[in-house]
């Protein structure tokens, strides 16, 4: 990655915009629509700021100096952080960047995104944010509540996220769900080093695994495709692993 994304919390904060005109306002407004308070360079407690200015050299180098994080408009040269292309289901965001490349083709990413989320998204999210000690309670074990939502927010779940009725079904999903956990153990032989030539149900097998057991030979790439938190282990591994989905990657 050439960017680390993060979500930034800003509700109340000063955020530095400088400039005017059609190239600073939208800044102020995405500043003011997360709750920041747009401000002036010479703010000592702003962490943030934007410049967009015709020569922004000179104010992104003293912002940079004061320890200010800096994006500065068309110039990803300049930029500490970029800002993505947004789709918004509150409390659902979805940010499409591009490191500055091109904000036209992350715009038009997200309008197609857009299509295919539907409005109640947020609404998902709020109704399972609701039932978070319910399922705690359920499946006490964190592989197997994860294993549980993988099951219920896959394609054709429960409460896949693309139908329109999932969130007024969570109640209902959690009062019949099956609270005993299983231990699944999957083996995928990769054919190619390409993780673009993994198949839709090899990336899925991926992002879903707790465990990891990888040949030597696999390549990082590959790996990168699965969860971040995934515990891994390389073979051979005859030790103990703990509960949840152990996906096991071969090379042909």
């Amino acid at each position: 990655m050439r960017s680390l994304p993060l979500f930034h919390r800003i509700a109340g904060a000063p955020v530095i915009v400088l400039g005017e005109g059609p190239l600073a306002e939208p800044k102020r407004r995405l500043v003011e629509r997360a709750g920041g308070v747009a401000v002036g360079e010479d703010n000592p407690d702003a962490k943030l700021a934007f410049v967009a200015l015709a020569d922004p050299d000179a104010a992104a180098a003293r912002l940079k100096a004061r320890g200010v994080l800096v994006n500065v408009v068309d110039r990803p040269d300049l930029c500490d952080f970029t800002v993505p292309s947004i789709l918004e289901r509150d409390p659902v965001l979805v940010a499409v960047g591009t490191s500055g490349a091109s904000a036209g083709l992350a715009k038009h990413v997200r309008l197609r995104l857009e299509a295919l989320l539907p409005p109640s998204l947020g609404h998902l999210a709020t109704a399972l944010n609701h039932a978070r000690k319910a399922l705690r309670a359920k499946f006490p074990d964190p592989a197997a509540r994860r294993q549980a939502l993988d099951a219920a927010l896959a394609q054709g779940g429960a409460l896949d996220p693309l139908r329109e009725d999932s969130a007024s079904g969570v109640g209902e999903w959690l009062a019949g769900t099956d609270a005993t956990h299983s231990r699944d153990h999957v083996v995928i032989v990769l054919e190619s080093d390409d993780p673009d030539e993994l198949t839709l149900r090899q990336a899925r097998l991926l992002g879903a695994a707790d465990v990891l057991l990888v040949d030597p030979g696999i390549p990082e790439a590959i790996l990168e495709r699965a969860r971040a938190d995934a515990l891994r282990r390389v073979l051979p591994h005859d030790g103990e692993l703990p509960a949840g989905l152990v996906v096991e990657l071969r090379s042909s």
